[in-house]
């Protein structure tokens, strides 16, 4: 059986290593692995599961049931440490201190142009203001955003539990526009968008209200 460091010492905790450690598993490996029933483990990772930080794929090997093999979201390998939080700080201090506020702008802006064009071909033939609400919240989730979207009485509401990139957005206020930009492009015409809620500002989540120009 597989060793890990005393400090990983609950289940839940182990399964996401053994997943970090040892890429997509069954769920009757990851039971051997800890040494409980199949179906303790099935708990375990369906918990986890709720909680945003695996998933499952269905995979068929020839004849027979296909197997359900479980594996880390992008959330999941966020619980691992992770320096890429203090390096973007440092990067964003350092052209502001270095190169000067300008350049730190151009950089932003640079990177607003990125991220539409990624979208954008991702969403590439979405059409329709739900589907693309849809599909858009799916790549933000993989993101580590935990985004979804609602609508109440003609209004859409597009939320974002999480946010991965909160330090450098609290260093830097050029991103959270630059993020604003990027969704009210990925949107498209005929809606005016605004943000109701905004996690920079010590709310929970960011919430951006959408409504049809005809509601």
């Amino acid at each position: 059986m597989e060793k890990y460091p005393t400090r990983i010492s609950n289940a839940a905790d182990r399964l996401l290593t053994m997943l970090k450690t040892k890429g997509p598993q069954p769920a009757s490996l990851l039971a051997a692995e800890l040494g409980i029933t199949n179906e303790g483990a099935r708990l375990h990772l369906v918990k986890l599961q709720e909680e945003g930080l695996v998933a499952t794929e269905s995979i068929s090997k020839g004849p027979g049931r296909p197997t359900l093999m479980w594996s880390l979201t992008a959330l999941g390998n966020a619980r691992f440490p992770d320096t890429h939080t203090e390096l973007s700080l440092q990067l964003i201090q350092t052209i502001k201190t270095v190169l000067g506020k300008e350049a730190l702008d151009n950089v932003v802006a640079a990177r607003e142009i990125k991220q539409k064009e990624k979208y954008h071909t991702a969403l590439d033939g979405v059409s329709g203001l739900e589907n693309r609400l849809d599909a858009f919240a799916n790549i933000r989730s993989g993101e580590g955003y935990l985004a979804e979207w609602k609508k109440e009485d003609g209004v859409y509401y597009f939320i974002e539990n999480h946010c991965p990139i909160c330090c450098a957005a609290t260093e830097c206020d050029n991103i959270c526009t630059s993020e604003m930009n990027t969704f009210v492009s990925i949107v498209g015409n005929n809606v005016s968008v605004s943000r109701m809620e905004h996690i920079i500002n010590g709310a929970r989540r960011c919430v951006y209200k959408i409504i049809p120009d005809n509601a």
